[in-house]
């Protein structure tokens, strides 16, 4: 099993930036390809961005594409989001999945999620 836990969250003027953390631990957890998503009050939760476990790969929504980097850290079991020139709309509960497929986690079933971290931008 692996166990996933979110921290960087805050509130934030728009405009500015947040970098939000996701630790794993567990057995095999450097193979797993990790991704976070978001959910705001009222919506569905969204893809937000994706990276394979060797880190070669990303993916990004289009909302957030030029503007979020999603990046890991293997030798610490840690994927990070960097979200610059951060908007109201980015306001949500941002949480953590992680999957041993990366399509899998691009599609919003990854096996494994985190319990989320609030981001909340002010304007």
């Amino acid at each position: 099993q692996v166990q996933l836990v979110e921290s960087g969250g805050g509130l934030v003027q728009a405009g500015g930036s947040l970098r939000l953390s996701c630790a794993a631990s567990g057995r095999a957890a450097r193979n797993y390809a990790m991704g976070w998503f978001r959910q705001a009050p009222g919506q569905e939760r969204a893809f937000v961005a994706a990276i394979s476990w060797g880190g070669g790969r990303t993916w990004y929504a289009d909302s957030v594409k030029g503007r979020f980097t999603i990046s890991r850290d293997n030798a610490k079991n840690t994927v990070y989001l960097q979200m610059n020139s951060l908007n109201v709309e980015d306001t949500a509960a941002y949480y953590c999945a992680a999957d041993l497929d990366s399509p899998t986690i691009r599609s919003g079933k990854g096996r494994y999620w985190g319990q989320g971290t609030q981001v909340t931008v002010s304007s």
